[in-house]
Parts: structure tokens; C-alpha cells; sequence
């Protein structure tokens, strides 16, 4: 059980974190344990870690800040073992140089400054550039997996998804014409004002006008043959 100190100042510092962040780095506490953190580190630009997000635990004993706390990174990040404790001079690894005047935040920069270190320690690993660039890359996807860091983290989960969004190819439009028909056809037939059709158009009215001429109404030709027939038959009459 944690004394009444200790709770108190991871309380204090809690609040100071929320009130004034500290630049790559985010922590939270458990929401059942004061005792035990959970962290974000995110990797710096210009270096191999760029982009990634590597999620650790830190645990406090009851008797801190007099105490060091152990420290353990979960995200696989090419540099630390992950659920091994990483030796740091802010660990429990050595509490002979531990200062009870160092915090959390405090901690994790010092874990960050070393994590883009290559010295070795205990819980570190060798691996090359391109393997830690991409664990960088995975290291979001890796961490939203783990049900604890998306309850803690929301804000990271929503980043994560934001981002497979955005990745997603934008779908191209179905078009409805028939498989292998010329999609330009349409728009030269809709838009096309060539000579040609200027003809096809005019030739209908030139058609109809000789119709209209050649047409003569019946009544006119009866009238014809009537008129026709009386001056034949006026020599006839005068007999």
C-alpha cells in the first residue's frame, strides 16, 4: 500500500503534467493504482525513432519519491527489450544515485534522451536504422491493439484511425455505359457541331419544300378538266 507521501506527490504531479505537458512525452496513472504509470514517448524528428509512439509502464514503490521507481517500454521500438526493466540512473537499478527531487516528467525525458542514445545497458538491444524505422512506423498500430493504452490514450487511438482513413484509396466512379464502349463518344456526340451535321439537318427542309411544290391540290385539277371541258364544248353549242 502506498504511504500517504507518496500518493501525494504523484498526485502533485500529475496535476503539473496536465497543467504544463512536457514535449513528447505524455503519462497517466492507473485508474485503479497511483502506483503504477503508463507513458507515451514519441520519437524525435531526425532520428530513427521519428513517428513512432512507444507506450511503457512505470512503476512506483510505496516508500517514493525516496524510492526509484522500474521502468519497462511494451511498444517493440529496436532499442529497449520490451516487459524487461531498463537500466537508467532514474531507475531501481541503481538507487544509489536516485534523487528524490527528480518526478515523472523528469524520468521520461531522461528515458527519451536515452533511448536515442546507442549506448548499451542492461534491457537494451542492437538492431540497424531501417529495422527501428520500421518498428517506428508499426509502433501506433501495435499499441492500439492493447486495450489498457487505448483507455488511457484515446486521444492516440483517434490519431491511429484518423490515419487508416486517410491512407484508404479515394473509389473511382462506376460508370454505367456498356464494357468497352468509348467513354469520349458521348461527349464528341453531344458536342460535336461538324459540317456533316449542319448538312443532315438542312437536308429534311430542302426535302419537305419539294414535296410542298410538287404537291397540287385536287380541287384545282377538277377545275382544270371543268373549264377544260366547257371550251371544247362551246364550238358544239353554237351548232
Amino acid at each position: 500500500m502506498a504511504e500517504k507521501a507518496c500518493v501525494k506527490r504523484l498526485q502533485k504531479e500529475y496535476r503539473a503534467l496536465c497543467k504544463e505537458p512536457v514535449s513528447h512525452v505524455v503519462a497517466r496513472p492507473s485508474p485503479n493504482d497511483i502506483l503504477e504509470w503508463h507513458y507515451v514517448l514519441e520519437g524525435s524528428e531526425g532520428t530513427p525513432f521519428a513517428g513512432g509512439f512507444y507506450y511503457g509502464k512505470i512503476k512506483f514503490p510505496p516508500e517514493y519519491p525516496f524510492k526509484p521507481p522500474g521502468i519497462s517500454m511494451t511498444t517493440p521500438n529496436g532499442r529497449f527489450m520490451t516487459q524487461k526493466k531498463i537500466c537508467l540512473s532514474m531507475s531501481d537499478f541503481h538507487p544509489e544515485s536516485w534523487n528524490p527531487m527528480w518526478s515523472v516528467s523528469s524520468i521520461l525525458t531522461g528515458l527519451l534522451s536515452f533511448m536515442m542514445d546507442n549506448s548499451p545497458t542492461t534491457g537494451s538491444v542492437s538492431t540497424t536504422v531501417a529495422e527501428k524505422e520500421k518498428l517506428a512506423k508499426a509502433s501506433l498500430a501495435f499499441n492500439c491493439k492493447n486495450p489498457t493504452f487505448r483507455k488511457l490514450f484515446p486521444e492516440y487511438v483517434e490519431k491511429y484511425e484518423q490515419q487508416q482513413l486517410s491512407s484508404q484509396p479515394v473509389p473511382e466512379q462506376v460508370s454505367s455505359m456498356p464494357a468497352g464502349a468509348d467513354k469520349s463518344r458521348p461527349l464528341l456526340e453531344e458536342h460535336d457541331n461538324s459540317p456533316k451535321d449542319e448538312v443532315n439537318r438542312v437536308k429534311p427542309l430542302k426535302d419537305v419544300k419539294n414535296q410542298q411544290r410538287k404537291s397540287v391540290p385536287t380541287w384545282l385539277l377538277l377545275l382544270l378538266v371543268s373549264i377544260f371541258g366547257v371550251v371544247m364544248a362551246l364550238p358544239l353549242l353554237q351548232l
